[in-house]
């Protein structure tokens, strides 16, 4: 079983045509409704993320100024971070939504999928920043770790930016394994995710990133992630597993340079169903609308269908793969040869 959680509550966090609107939303819940694709879809709504669940991942000097900013107008809060008047309850909602997705997939449901915004994965413990004022997963991880008990965690991070926040509220835990898949940080936000960022202390070989060069596309991806999720997942032996989806690696998306195509996003759906038969899906970035709509139907079709014949959605033909994907991929085996064999 899948559930959507979802309101349209979100369109409160109003930011006007900066590129994270609330038409991302909408023009993917109209193109499920339009394909037909909501008739098997378990609808269920946020509920805000309490002060005690936000604590455990920010600060209360983050929190208590997002409050105070926002109530009295809001703004930008760095060079590109835009907030209204009501988006620090909407954030709330979001992180909420991260929570409720979590609770569905621990009691009864295979997948569920928060389509939320704002994003999260950027949102640091005390700081707001890349379109990101609360940190959705890492605020839904700690509800379960504090809630349910659950000891060990597999992220799976396909933005095409480095989820820099997640990575660094994780950075020294050893219970959190956090793989993300990125652009090359030199050439795009946040100018971190290099490989040589492994995690600190106890959490030393723990955040593995796979930074790819401008125009890596889909055969570059998969040539990497099937070689690296597998042999890490099941070494690590997680009790639950959340997908950080991201639109913006589209070869239609203008914030990256990438060249990923529709079939990208059903395959790792599609893949990690080998790796684990349960998980949660939280929303990031992805600013070509279109192709949203399109990748993210494909996506929630593979869930439904529990489908985990990735074949089918590969490239045709043999994979032609960059070299210097392969070389990036020596280099992750080298780096990380102390901790994981792939």
């Amino acid at each position: 079983m899948i559930s959507l959680v979802y309101s349209p509550e979100y369109a409160r966090h109003q930011t006007g045509s900066h590129p994270e609107n609330q038409e991302r939303l909408e023009v993917m819940m109209n193109y499920l409704i339009g394909q037909g694709a909501m008739e098997k879809l378990d609808i269920h709504q946020p509920t805000p993320a309490s002060d005690d669940d936000l604590l455990r991942v920010h600060t209360s000097n983050h929190l208590n100024h997002l409050q105070k900013f926002t109530e009295s107008g809001g703004g930008y809060l760095d060079f590109d971070t835009l907030a209204s008047p009501q988006s620090y309850e909407i954030a709330k909602l979001a992180a909420g939504g991260a929570i409720t997705a979590s609770k569905l997939v621990f009691n009864q449901y295979d997948f569920a999928y928060s389509m939320a915004r704002p994003p999260g994965h950027h949102a640091t413990a005390d700081s707001a920043m890349g379109f990101c004022l609360i940190n959705n997963l890492a605020v839904a991880l700690e509800y379960m770790r504090k809630t349910h008990g659950l000891r060990k965690f597999v992220i799976v991070d396909f933005d095409a930016h480095y989820g820099n926040g997640t990575a660094e509220i994780f950075y020294d835990d050893p219970q959190v394994l956090y793989i993300s898949i990125h652009q090359d940080p030199h050439t795009i936000f946040p100018g971190k995710g290099f490989i040589e960022e492994t995690g600190s202390g106890k959490g030393e070989g723990f955040n593995l990133n796979i930074p790819l060069p401008p125009g890596s596309g889909t055969s570059d991806y998969i040539y990497v992630l099937e070689r690296i999720l597998e042999p890490a997942c099941r070494k690590f032996k997680a009790d639950f597993y959340f997908l950080d989806v991201g639109f913006d690696g589209h070869q239609e998306d203008h914030l990256s340079s990438l060249q990923l195509d529709d079939n990208f996003y059903p395959w790792i759906t599609s893949h990690m169903q080998k790796l684990t038969p349960k998980m949660v899906l939280i929303l990031e970035g992805g600013y070509s609308k279109d192709a949203m709509a399109r990748s993210n139907l494909k996506m929630i079709k593979v869930l439904k269908d529990k489908s985990t014949h990735e074949d089918q959605w590969r490239p045709s033909g043999k994979l032609v793969v960059k070299d210097e994907t392969k070389r990036i991929f020596k280099r992750i085996q080298d780096t990380f040869s102390p901790f994981f064999t792939f």
